[in-house]
């Protein structure tokens, strides 16, 4: 049977190579993203490089929970493995068209509302896997302000806090979904020239396949088989010292809840 997967962010460096990963080991990979020409040439190169012609993709703002409703309410098939790695670092603060701060609303809800719209489709599969693409670049979450209407917004910070909250929301989700069979791992990815570095005014010295390494070593190593709320960089794991508070983590999903 052809496992079924979707990438968020899949037109990007390290999405792409993540999809592209995916499509070598025979996956029907879903491609997600909001640029309909950009999701559209992914496939047909992903599908010659892999021969692999079960690539899809799909038209998404992740910045709108209703698009990810609408999406969830359309898929008919289940769905084994879900790679949430859609990132968005404007050098402004700039809102959504719920008016949410838009780090928050694409880095952080749209994991969340992503992970909750589609859990009852890996419900009926056997050991499904969600892997979110956090960072060691991580830190300063304000639960209390985590769309920056205090203080001042900068992209650096509010991109900090986001894979601080990726990180904890981890945790808790694999705590939650343990009894229904589902791991759930983060982690950080590889340090890649890509459009989200230049935003910071970085570059990157690894390649997006070098950069996709871990994020697909938690989603297809039988070494994790049953291993679940854990954090890796460079396919080791790492203490994640934000995601050791069970209350904290719960609280920040609850926090993630709130806005749906």
């Amino acid at each position: 049977m052809i496992k079924t997967a979707i990438v968020t962010g899949a037109y990007g460096a390290i999405g792409k190579a993540i999809a592209e990963g995916l499509a070598r080991e025979n996956y029907s990979v879903c491609l997600i993203g909001r640029d309909q020409e950009q999701l559209e040439s992914a496939c047909r190169e992903l599908s010659s490089k892999t021969r692999n012609k079960n690539l899809f993709f799909q038209v998404i703002d992740l910045s709108d929970h209703q698009q990810i409703r609408n999406f969830a309410g359309k898929w008919d098939r289940p769905l084994h493995l879900l790679v949430n790695n859609a990132a968005t670092a404007p050098k402004s603060r700039t809102e959504s068209t719920e008016g949410i701060e838009m780090q928050w609303a694409v880095n952080v809800l749209s994991y969340s509302r992503m992970i909750e719209a589609f859990v009852p489709f890996m419900q009926k599969t056997d050991r499904p896997r969600i892997v979110n693409v956090a960072s060691y670049w991580a830190g300063g979450l304000d639960v209390d302000d985590p769309e920056f209407k205090e203080r001042r917004y900068d992209n650096d910070s509010a991109y900090r806090q986001a894979k601080q909250a990726n990180r904890m929301m981890s945790a808790a989700y694999s705590a939650m979904l343990k009894e229904n069979g589902i791991s759930v791992n983060a982690c950080h990815p590889g340090d890649v020239n890509s459009k989200l570095s230049n935003a910071f005014g970085f570059g990157g010295h690894e390649s997006p396949a070098e950069g996709a390494a871990t994020p697909l070593y938690l989603a297809l190593s039988g070494e994790l088989e049953g291993k679940s709320g854990g954090y890796y960089e460079h396919l080791k794991p790492v203490r994640c010292t934000f995601s050791l508070d069970p209350t904290g983590n719960l609280a920040l999903l609850r926090l993630c809840r709130s806005y749906s």
